[in-house]
């Protein structure tokens, strides 16, 4: 189950004392959400390395115990708070796939790619201020994410080759450089507190990627 972070604090409302008609199935996926997005919120406010276990447990309102029911340590639980929320994002660009014009797919894509992070900035500091504070295994599940962005890039670098015949090979730098280059303006801009205006972007972001992917007259064109 996905945090579906939002504005503003939270604090997760216990879950009813004694006896009750919820399932254990249900009561575990409750406490599992509770944490991952306790740890999303505290790591957005503290920073990773000032977040502790007992930080997170009494926020999300779970026992300590529990807590280790799910996760090794707190790593462990960071990554899979930003594994679920980046799950959540990537299904909404796949959905991009039908539609029929790449530039299209493309512009779609990068509006909502922004939005979604300015919707959610407790996530968008703790992924984009946090992950690089919090060790090699977290920046493997950021290289993991980059992957897929990568071969969506690729894969909309081949759809305009199979619309419009006459551009020249997609350079294999190009995924590459979109990726790193869109991943740093938004930490950036989430760094300057600036999360709000993120969909300023999306005019120039889409121009830049409309260029790499195809050529300037394109992204001339695609622009007007």
């Amino acid at each position: 189950m996905s945090p579906k972070v939002k504005r503003g604090a939270w604090q997760g409302e216990p879950l009813p004392r004694g006896r009750h008609k919820l399932a254990p199935d249900d009561v575990r996926a409750s406490q599992r959400e509770r944490l991952v997005r306790a740890m999303l919120e505290t790591v957005a406010e503290r920073g990773y390395e000032a977040t502790t276990v007992p930080d997170v447990v009494a926020r999300a309102r779970v026992s300590r115990n529990a807590f280790y029911e799910f996760f090794d340590d707190k790593i462990d639980c960071f990554i899979a708070a930003c594994d679920d929320a980046a799950a959540e994002m990537l299904d909404q660009l796949l959905s991009l796939v039908s539609e029929p014009d790449w530039i299209q797919a493309l512009r779609r894509g990068m509006r909502d790619y922004l939005a979604w992070w300015s919707e959610r900035p407790a996530f968008a500091r703790a992924y984009f201020v946090g992950l690089p504070a919090a060790g090699e295994r977290a920046m493997a599940q950021r290289d993991r994410q980059y992957k897929f962005f990568r071969a969506m890039f690729a894969d909309l670098g081949r759809r305009a080759r199979a619309e419009q015949t006459g551009l020249p090979p997609l350079s294999p730098l190009a995924p590459r450089v979109l990726v790193l280059a869109i991943t740093e303006l938004i930490a950036e801009e989430v760094r300057s507190g600036r999360t709000a205006r993120l969909g300023e972007l999306e005019p120039d972001v889409f121009f830049l990627a409309v260029k790499l992917l195809a050529d300037d007259e394109t992204a001339r064109r695609a622009q007007s």
